[in-house]
């Protein structure tokens, strides 16, 4: 035991798993051990590697940076690439009006909510509550896991987490249900909801679960007319997982509070970002100090990363990314036709470059025991793909081309029969 790892890995049961696979390179979608093996990533190492492992472009810009300014303390200084950024992003959402930066998703949906319940307490209302869809996924923090589904990810912390109103998730079908309970939430207790928080289009680690445009329109134009916050968690959605850059573009919804991450960097380095409206940023804005928006982490605004940021969103405005990710999801399509009418498969489900394929099982659910079982198959056949339960999905970097999307799906298939092992 004395060679055993120290270090205690995420979302890993380590009484249940063997060392972790040492990974010495990466180039677009291919991850190399020390020995040579080459394991294709189909799931975008978390969700985060956009244009693909290495890109020339972002190393470059990293490296630049690094030579010339690391890091600089964010309150009351700031740097020409943090100042380029936000006006990048803010030109992609034009309806927020000021970027605050972060670390991590998680930290990006923590000030959205700080930022919601503080700017209704600043206009003199103590508006304490949040809405959240059922199903929702929105971090590991303490108020990031309050807003989401209570079960397995949270359940030790029951007990100390706030109270959240849930809307039931709107199947198809039953969108109607979702609408009527959000308009019910806000008519019982009109001036008690701050805002209301979901993952616009797709529910990630809920199952990679799909939502209509249409429903979230709906959604949120009752919340205008009720007069609450919309944040929209675009941490997993934006930066064209769904086909377009940000998801609520596809309901024509502008929130007043948008997250990101992820892709923010194009994977290269962690980052958060807030996209805030103005009505938002006045409720803060102040002679008495006591208004100030107080929360902050040591590296946010860090030099490097923002350059990092600042080159992912040059590789969008350069090259066809758009177009990349549309060959994606018609490959997509293709493929998942072909699987659904397997016996195996209870559903398939797509929105741009994100796959899932639910399957026939007993104990569905993140803790289905098919999950570890098909995740050790794919190992065996170098395809990166991490099961949610019971859910096979396949989130790629845009530089997957169709011969590896086809391995990927083949090796899917494959793996369908273990259904019954």
């Amino acid at each position: 035991m004395a060679d055993r790892s120290p270090i205690w890995h995420p979302f890993t049961q380590a009484a249940l798993v063997g060392p972790a696979i040492e990974i010495e390179s990466a180039r677009d979608s291919t991850l190399v051990t020390p020995g040579g093996r080459r394991i294709l990533d189909a799931i975008s190492s978390w969700w985060v590697i956009t244009h693909g492992h290495g890109n020339p472009h972002i190393a470059r810009a990293i490296a630049e940076q690094a030579g010339v300014l690391d890091q600089v303390i964010f309150a009351g200084f700031t740097h020409e690439k943090a100042e380029r950024l936000a006006r990048k992003l803010l030109a992609l959402a034009p309806y927020a009006k000021h970027a605050f930066f972060s670390d991590s998703g998680s930290t990006a949906v923590e000030v959205a909510l700080k930022m919601a319940v503080g700017a209704w307490h600043h206009r003199g209302q103590r508006r304490h509550k949040i809405i959240a869809l059922e199903h929702g996924y929105h971090g590991d923090m303490f108020g990031a896991m309050a807003v989401g589904n209570r079960g397995t990810f949270n359940a030790p912390y029951e007990n100390m987490l706030f109270d959240v109103a849930r809307l039931p998730f709107p199947v198809a079908g039953g969108e109607q249900h979702t609408i009527d309970a959000l308009e019910n939430a806000l008519r019982r207790e009109p001036n008690a909801f701050a805002a209301l928080i979901l993952e616009p289009l797709v529910l990630g680690a809920g199952g990679m679960l799909t939502y209509t445009p249409n429903l979230l329109a709906e959604l949120a134009n009752i919340c205008r007319s009720h007069g609450i916050f919309l944040i929209a968690d675009e941490v997993m959605t934006g930066f064209g997982r769904t086909g377009t850059m940000f998801a609520c573009e596809q309901a024509n919804v502008t929130p007043d509070l948008l997250c990101l991450s992820k892709g923010l960097t194009g994977g290269f380095l962690p980052m958060g970002m807030t996209l805030a409206s103005e009505e938002i940023y006045e409720a803060f804005y102040a002679e008495d100090r006591a208004r100030t928006f107080f929360h902050s982490s040591s590296f946010t605004g860090n030099a490097i990363t923002s350059a990092a940021a600042l080159a992912n969103l040059e590789i969008w405005e350069s090259e066809p990314v758009l177009a990349r990710i549309a060959a994606i999801s018609a490959h997509h399509k293709t493929r998942l036709a072909a699987l659904q009418s397997r016996r195996e498969v209870a559903e398939t489900r797509q929105m741009g470059s994100i796959a899932a394929i639910e399957l026939n099982v007993a104990d569905g659910g993140y803790l289905a025991g098919l999950g570890p079982r098909l995740q050790r198959f794919y190992l065996e056949n170098d395809i990166l793909l991490r099961p949610l339960g019971n859910v096979v999905y396949v989130l790629p970097p845009y530089c997957t081309t169709p011969t590896e999307l086809d391995r990927i799906y083949d090796v899917i298939e494959e793996s369908l029969e273990l259904r019954e092992a």
